[in-house]
């Protein structure tokens, strides 16, 4: 004959047990997944060439990310890019630009009805594919720094932009990108501090959006990346409470320019110091420039992960392993 108290006793302990298990179970936050990816930037546009791209930046991460003229979303490579992510499986990004920044200027004048052809395009992109993120505006405070009316315009149009988005397609995540260094205060090619007086933060406050993103290229501004101090990073936390992303990162490799000469080794130092100085930021995705050396302007044509010759540099692996 069972010992009935002992039973009792038994059942308590085996109901407390399972009660702290379930405790526990919820209490434990599933890991944040971070996305990493690449630009569109095959070796070249041959068709071996563009389809071995895909096959690589598979390896490279989750996401593709395609940036251009803004009338590209009615046809060019935001279509295709948006449209092969099932062949290949991936997720893609799509960034739209109606500004050059390299050549500080507008690639067509910002009129009423450039605005209206900008719109449609957007919308009609937003509501055909439903992308999971897309992009207005790329480094857009360079435009601020050289054109604050042209800036101002941007902004007004942006954020009505936003909002129609959000009805075509509510699960795009819309946002604007940042130039870093510029938001931080700081110069290109010269070694000295942050200037307080230029920083831009109080532009992130003027825009709608889902993420905060930031393009980072701090090799023009540091000629070591163990000179880039341990706050460097964390600093935006403090100016945005989003999830956010990093849709532009790079180091070059080559022994130049003149002062600022780098190595593979010294680019493979960036994607270990990288990744330790943005561990505790809310990082939704990072995207490396380029996976294969491109034909550009000095320094970024050798911020790819492979060379020309299609040679793993030394950060590929690291990039795989972070």
């Amino acid at each position: 004959m069972l010992d009935i108290k002992k039973t009792i006793t038994i059942l308590i302990i085996i109901s407390l047990f399972f009660i702290v298990g379930c405790s526990n179970k919820e209490d434990k936050k599933p890991e944040k997944s971070l996305l990493k990816g690449v630009s569109l930037s095959p070796i070249s546009y041959n068709e071996k060439d563009f389809s071995d791209f895909f096959v690589k930046a598979k390896e490279a991460g989750s996401v593709v990310m395609w940036a251009g003229d803004w009338k590209e979303l009615e046809e060019g490579a935001a279509k295709v890019t948006v449209e092969l992510a099932s062949e290949y499986n991936y997720i893609p990004l799509i960034e739209a630009t109606h500004y050059i920044q390299s050549e500080a200027r507008l690639i067509r004048p910002f009129d009423e009805e450039a605005k209206q052809e900008y719109l449609n395009a957007a919308l009609g992109f937003a509501r055909k594919y439903e992308p999971p993120y897309l992009g207005f505006g790329i480094e857009v405070n360079i435009i601020y720094e050289n054109s604050p009316e042209d800036f101002q315009e941007f902004v007004s149009f942006y954020n009505d932009l936003y909002d129609a988005i959000k009805e075509v397609s509510p699960s795009t995540k819309v946002f604007t990108i940042f130039q870093l260094e510029r938001i931080k205060g700081m110069s290109f090619w010269v070694e000295e501090p942050p200037n307080k007086e230029k920083e831009e933060w109080f532009l992130l406050d003027m825009f709608k959006s889902d993420i905060v993103a930031f393009t980072t290229y701090p090799s023009i501004v540091y000629k070591n990346p163990s000179d880039i101090p341990a706050s460097y990073y964390s600093e935006i936390k403090e100016h945005a409470n989003k999830p956010i992303a990093f849709t532009e990162i790079g180091w070059h490799s080559a022994q130049s320019p003149l002062g600022w000469e780098s190595s593979e080794d010294e680019q493979a130092l960036f994607v270990e110091r990288f990744f330790n100085l943005t561990k505790d930021l809310n990082i939704e995705l990072v995207i490396w420039s380029f996976l294969f050396d491109q034909e550009t302007i000095e320094p970024f044509d050798t911020m790819g992960l492979y060379d020309r010759d299609g040679k793993a540099k030394k950060a590929w692996n690291l990039w795989l392993s972070v």
